[in-house]
């Protein structure tokens, strides 16, 4: 990955941790992931990403971005991180995403998820958006259903709460 798109990413970390109200993510209040390693946390959201990723239930194309790290907003860098992963997920049948987003809305909550916002974004498109917080895992989810691309695909944002490395260790 180029510079210049390890910065995008980077950035786009920044404003969908700042976006997501989840696990009580907004602003300065990011919640406490624990402590813990940068492999082990990135392993962790992984395994949400994929937990999110198996709930939605189509198959199709997904695109390969992997878990990037950023920074804790008020915390010591070196010392403190969170993780984020974002991925696309274009369907092998376009007619999959019919009633997808209602489904989750509705399924989420049995497996331990919150939903805290299920509206249009602001964009011109009006997008349907889904956000929701598991406080147990201490991760939030951030589901858009880009309904009029072409052809129509769900981007997925997973950003975990502000990790602490274990005592005498930096952020790698």
């Amino acid at each position: 990955m180029n510079l210049t798109r390890l910065g995008a990413a980077a950035l786009l970390a920044s404003l969908t941790l700042t976006t997501l109200t989840g696990c009580g993510m907004s602003g300065d209040k990011t919640p406490s992931a624990g402590i813990s390693g940068t492999d082990q946390a990135i392993d962790a959201t992984k395994g949400v990403s994929s937990e999110i990723h198996d709930l939605i239930g189509l198959e199709g194309s997904t695109t390969k971005a992997g878990v990037i790290t950023d920074e804790c907003p008020g915390k010591d860098p070196e010392t403190h991180f969170s993780t984020f992963h974002t991925w696309t997920l274009t369907p092998a049948a376009p007619s999959g995403l019919d009633g997808v987003m209602e489904r989750l809305k509705t399924s989420m909550p049995g497996l331990g998820w919150e939903v805290v916002g299920f509206e249009p974004d602001t964009s011109r498109n009006r997008n349907l958006t889904l956000t929701a917080d598991d406080d147990a895992e201490k991760h939030s989810v951030k589901i858009t259903y880009w309904a009029k691309d072409e052809p129509p695909k769900l981007n997925v944002s997973v950003v975990s709460g502000c990790y602490q490395v274990p005592e005498g260790e930096t952020v790698e």
